[in-house]
């Protein structure tokens, strides 16, 4: 294994038998058709079984609705990126020159992409255990430091809880416009409820940051708790 590679290895506390499947999973769309976005999506889904069957086992009474809280804010794009950044993952990730060039391994949401792309890379080196231990093992601290007395709630959420609970009508999210080239995409996006007489426009680097962007102000404009818990 050539030192960057077992620099890395040494970070995540797991060496490859497969070196090309670690290559694999640090290889950018950017760079090369042949890329990690296949992985990723296994990744992903191992995370958050992973995960769930963690918090499942931790918190023994607690309700669907919170546990699935629980788990999207452990697994969400902005965890993963600090993770990654516990690596340095960004130094090792194989990127196309318009990546190099515009800091994308500094972007959270390709180090995210690329930590759960190394999650299915163990998979598919060592197994469906091998790949829990290493989850368990950097999510640990995380893990320990849950509460169910304090899940904060992503402003998508609390805004469609309060709809609910006043029984109104459900936000409703348009995408307005897409601006950039693929792998640098701004996307606004307008967020509208019955209470508010007019829209809230938001942008962000994915649709999903964009609608959690509007879903916030919305929050501000009614004189909601951000951070109120169930």
């Amino acid at each position: 294994m050539n030192n960057p590679l077992l620099k890395l290895s040494q970070r995540l506390g797991y060496t490859f038998r497969d070196e090309s499947l670690i290559e694999l999973a640090l290889t950018h769309r950017s760079k090369s058709s042949i890329n990690n976005e296949r992985l990723e999506f296994l990744g992903d889904s191992i995370l958050n079984f992973v995960i769930a069957d963690a918090l499942f086992s931790k918190f023994g009474q607690a309700k669907e609705g919170k546990l699935s809280r629980l788990r999207a804010r452990l697994v969400k794009g902005e965890t993963l990126a600090k993770i990654a950044l516990d690596f340095d993952l960004g130094e090792f990730l194989i990127l196309g020159s318009g990546e190099l060039k515009s800091g994308g391994y500094r972007r959270e949401s390709i180090l995210a992409d690329a930590v759960e792309a190394v999650i299915g890379a163990i998979y598919l080196d060592a197994g469906m255990e091998a790949a829990r231990e290493r989850i368990l093992t950097w999510f640990d601290s995380r893990l320990q430091e849950l509460s169910l007395q304090d899940p904060i709630k992503d402003p998508k959420t609390r805004l469609q809880e309060h709809q609910q609970a006043n029984k109104s009508r459900l936000p409703k999210y348009e995408v307005l416009k897409v601006d950039g080239p693929g792998n640098e995409q701004m996307f606004t996006v307008e967020c509208r409820i019955p209470e508010v007489d007019r829209a809230v426009v938001a942008s962000g680097s994915s649709r999903r940051i964009a609608e959690q962007s509007a879903a916030s102000q919305m929050i501000e404009i009614l004189g909601l708790d951000p951070e109120a818990a169930e």
